[in-house]
């Protein structure tokens, strides 16, 4: 894996425990030599990842709409800031850039792009894997709803499955690097290839 796109808040939410979280994953992923794919905030737990990971070396790069930076929000510092006009080109661009998805804790935001990603995985636009850095138990009352929409008939079981969740980062980079390798192995003949395009 050489780059992680990573969903988290800019804001800093009402724990300190969420910033130490952030400046871990930031500081390991760049001893790990993977890449931070963000949304190029300097504030919150976006600005907390992007520091870390620069400090100990890594490679940040961040992704913005114009219309942001030109309210001060990006972070000037980043290896390498991508503008774009919209919300929908940001996270196009993002994807485009990353191996494999992380959600952090985040609000509205990064709901609507770790569900956004997860739900492309799911219809074949991309085979890059999803996960959720369950730290603390976060992520653990969403798991549950979602168990609870599976339950209704309303996601597949096997969906829900794919979806890589762990309390802590190397255990998730793990469950995503299986998930990589899964990728890239030949889809046997006859099968949909799992980018969506055609048979092998």
């Amino acid at each position: 894996m050489r780059r992680l796109a990573v969903f988290l808040a800019s804001s800093d939410g009402n724990d300190p425990a969420y910033a130490d979280l952030a400046a871990g994953v930031g500081a390991e992923l760049a001893r790990r030599g993977i890449g931070v794919v963000y949304g190029g905030g300097r504030r919150g737990l976006m600005g907390v990842l992007a520091d870390s990971a620069l400090e100990a070396g890594g490679e940040v790069i961040g992704v913005m709409p114009r219309s942001m930076v030109e309210r001060e929000w990006a972070h000037e510092q980043v290896t390498e800031l991508l503008l774009c006009d919209s919300m929908h080109e940001r996270k196009a661009i993002m994807a485009q850039h990353a191996d494999a998805f992380v959600a952090l804790p985040g609000g509205l935001g990064t709901l609507e792009e770790i569900f956004e990603v997860w739900s492309w995985r799911q219809l074949g636009f991309h085979t890059k894997p999803v996960g959720l850095l369950d730290a603390g138990g976060f992520w653990t009352p969403l798991l549950d709803a979602l168990r609870g929409v599976a339950d209704s008939g309303f996601l597949p079981t096997a969906t829900l499955d794919d979806l890589a969740v762990a309390p802590e980062l190397p255990g998730l980079l793990d469950a995503l690097d299986q998930r990589l390798r899964r990728a890239l192995q030949p889809a046997r003949a006859g099968r949909p290839a799992p980018d969506g395009g055609g048979t092998v």
